[in-house]
């Protein structure tokens, strides 16, 4: 019983350590290789299937992709077109933004017709719908997710939910933080925190502005807010 307990905790180490099992194929014997022929086809036979594996899902990953963006080109058109109702469901012969993010979503061209589908929602006054296909499109771009970040913003105006919206603007403004974006979200952010009676917040919000991007265009705007919510604020 206990030379098989040795003989497992042996091929589990082979199995567990590739140190281990270089130092045995280097030096060891050929008695190495006969004695754990089986346990070492095991492990090849692991790393191919694993190889092949990864290997056919990029294939199946790269194939998806391709048929997302191709059904994507209709019904960006139709977007474009502000034909918004068949840009999001389709028009019987090509697939809609939310067709697409159904059956594509793992896709970076699925992952952007959540996007879509999200913005054709909020211009059509569904502000639920446009949540939540906002919050479900994940991106590291720097433009449209943050973008994606202030238009759940909006959408929580719309909902009456400020305090939510002045927080979804700062989390635009502080998504990879730049000139160009930041100092609009960070406006929106203020004007959205003076709604809900934040009165600091929106104090904040603006300072930031105006100490943090102070060639901004909204610079202006940022000050005269700021002394109009100091004043409510009792400051």
């Amino acid at each position: 019983m206990a030379k098989n307990t040795l003989k497992k905790e042996s091929d589990l180490e082979i199995l567990e350590n590739p140190d281990v099992l270089a130092d045995r194929l280097t030096h060891g014997s050929e008695d190495f290789v006969k004695k754990n022929r089986n346990v070492l086809l095991g492990l090849f036979a692991v790393i191919a299937a694993a190889v092949v594996g990864g290997l056919l899902f990029y294939n199946f990953r790269s194939s998806q992709n391709e048929e997302a963006q191709a059904a994507m080109f209709q019904a960006v058109h139709y977007f474009e077109a502000d034909s918004l109702n068949v840009a999001l469901k389709g028009d019987g012969q090509h697939e809609g933004f939310v067709a697409i993010a159904d059956e594509y979503g793992s896709t970076k061209a699925g992952n952007l017709a959540k996007f879509y589908a999200g913005v054709a929602y909020l211009k059509q006054g569904k502000y639920q719908e446009a949540l939540n296909y906002l919050e479900d499109y994940k991106s590291d771009d720097l433009i449209l997710q943050g973008r994606a970040l202030s238009l759940q913003g909006d959408a929580q105006m719309e909902l009456g939910k400020k305090q939510e919206a002045a927080e979804l603007y700062m989390k635009a403004a502080n998504y990879k933080a730049n000139e160009f974006f930041s100092p609009q979200y960070l406006l929106k952010a203020g004007m959205a925190y003076e709604e809900s009676n934040n009165y600091n917040g929106a104090v904040e919000a603006y300072d930031k502005i105006i100490n943090s991007y102070p060639n901004a265009a909204e610079v202006t705007d940022a000050k005269k807010y700021k002394a109009r919510a100091e004043l409510l604020a009792g400051k």
